[in-house]
């Protein structure tokens, strides 16, 4: 370990490793659900866990706020805020749309990304992430992103076109103006990842280098 092990590495850890439990807990659930009984039955056994361990992501703003982590406020509070808005304002409010295949897709998204990316932060704790996990790190959201951004447009169009007048006169211009942001947002998004895949895995060397 090259800097010790103060306070700031053991929450770091405890936070990362905890966060890849739950979420690995959430990817099982579904894949195995899906896979034995198909996607309407996954809401039943993943949604309450589901939202309790989204909403425990808001930490991830604060750690980029107060620079626990090197990570950029803007586009991390930018993809926990699109998060929370699908738990609590899309499949919250409207249970019946959970049934989707779509909710499945975005949760086996969502669940395989924050398991790679956790699990690369606990380790990175210790300087002992594997080069598959490195890699794996930088890779899978050139998949996983579109992936999970599909879904949750897909969700939202689902609510808007659906149950959402149900509820109240605004809550359908509320979602529309929701799906506008992901114009501008998915790409910034996507964009940054890719800056951070050049930057780690642009060349062995230099990916060995951001490494250490």
């Amino acid at each position: 370990m090259a800097n010790g092990f103060g306070p700031k590495k053991a929450y770091l850890v405890l936070y990362n490793a905890a966060s890849a439990v739950a979420w690995a807990t959430i990817l099982g659930r579904v894949a195995v659900v899906t896979y034995l009984k198909g996607a309407p039955l996954v809401p039943l056994v993943v949604s309450a866990f589901v939202r309790v361990t989204q909403t425990f992501a808001i930490m991830e703003v604060l750690h980029a706020l107060t620079g626990i982590v090197p990570a950029p406020f803007f586009t991390t509070a930018m993809q926990v805020a699109s998060r929370l808005f699908l738990m609590w304002a899309v499949c919250y409010p409207f249970p019946e749309l959970n049934g989707s295949a779509w909710y499945s897709s975005m949760l086996l998204a969502w669940s395989t990304t924050e398991v790679i990316r956790y699990s690369y932060f606990a380790l990175k704790q210790f300087d002992a992430v594997p080069g598959w996990l490195h890699w794996l790190r930088y890779s899978a959201f050139l998949i996983l992103y579109p992936i999970g951004i599909s879904s949750e447009v897909a969700m939202t169009l689902k609510a808007l076109f659906g149950p959402a007048a149900e509820l109240a006169w605004w809550y359908p211009y509320a979602l529309a103006a929701v799906l506008l942001s992901y114009i501008p947002g998915s790409p910034v998004l996507y964009g940054h990842m890719l800056k951070q895949r050049r930057r780690y895995l642009g060349s062995s060397k230099a990916a060995e280098k951001k490494r250490q």
